[in-house]
């Protein structure tokens, strides 16, 4: 009961900082230089994470389907389910856990070091708001960003497929495009391409909320960031599930 407890008082931590977010956002008050410089750090250095990582998971999974698929005779639908499913779970989900952890770790040490050093503090007393200072650039830039680092790394992600079909099954490029083309519809793309925006900015908010409570000292850093890497993942395949239900629902095959 009391692990229930925690974890329900957790969310309503969270859901207080979200609308915190929301009422520094109105204000009109954003640094948008702030949010550019965040932009370049969690794109820029998370592109190459992101696309690293869906390039070997387009290689496992068409190495593991053309397997499966060739006992039966049917290697020529590899571009088919490999592009469908990079484009509409392994892209997003994948990134997101990645490139998701790496954002709210970054978050969590970099907040929880000004936190434990009264930096923050500082910034009250000169009578700024640390939230407009530190909050809304980073959630604005990962919201902004994962999901274009998603649908690059998700293009490397089938081409990766594409490589693979071809070398080890002698599926040629032109009939994996051919197929993906056949599989993926409209909906498909659009899917996929949303879901980041949730993952970034959940990411973010859990990456600020640990760097806001950090515990004192060198050890509470470590903590904040350690638990904002298993929220995050958390939070990817529990908001994953639910996404793609209201995805399904919305866009139906």
């Amino acid at each position: 009961m009391k692990f229930f407890s925690h974890q329900l008082a957790y969310l309503g931590e969270l859901a207080q900082l979200t609308w915190q977010f929301l009422r520094e956002l109105f204000k009109g008050k954003t640094d948008w230089s702030e949010v550019k410089n965040q932009c370049q750090t969690i794109g820029l250095l998370s592109l190459p994470i992101g696309v690293f990582s869906l390039l070997f998971v387009g290689f496992v999974f068409t190495l593991q389907f053309g397997l499966a698929m060739q006992t039966f005779g049917a290697a020529f639908y590899i571009g088919h389910l490999t592009s469908l499913s990079v484009i509409r779970e392994l892209g997003p989900a994948f990134t997101a856990l990645v490139v998701g952890g790496r954002i709210g770790a970054g978050m969590a040490a970099e907040i929880g070091s000004m936190q434990v050093t009264e930096q923050i503090d500082a910034i009250r007393a000169l009578g700024s708001s640390p939230f407009q200072k530190l909050l809304i650039p980073r959630v604005l830039a990962a919201t902004l960003m994962l999901p274009l680092i998603a649908v690059i790394a998700s293009f490397v992600g089938i081409l990766g497929g594409m490589f693979i079909a071809w070398l080890e099954f002698k599926v040629t490029f032109l009939a994996f495009y051919e197929s993906s083309l056949k599989a993926v519809s409209f909906n498909d793309f659009w899917s996929g391409f949303f879901k980041p925006f949730f993952f970034g900015f959940c990411a973010a908010i859990i990456g600020c909320h640990q760097g806001f409570n950090c515990q004192q000292g060198t050890v509470g850093v470590g903590k904040a960031t350690t638990q904002a890497v298993v929220n995050v993942s958390l939070m990817v395949v529990f908001l994953d599930f639910l996404l793609t239900r209201l995805f399904a629902t919305i866009f139906p095959h």
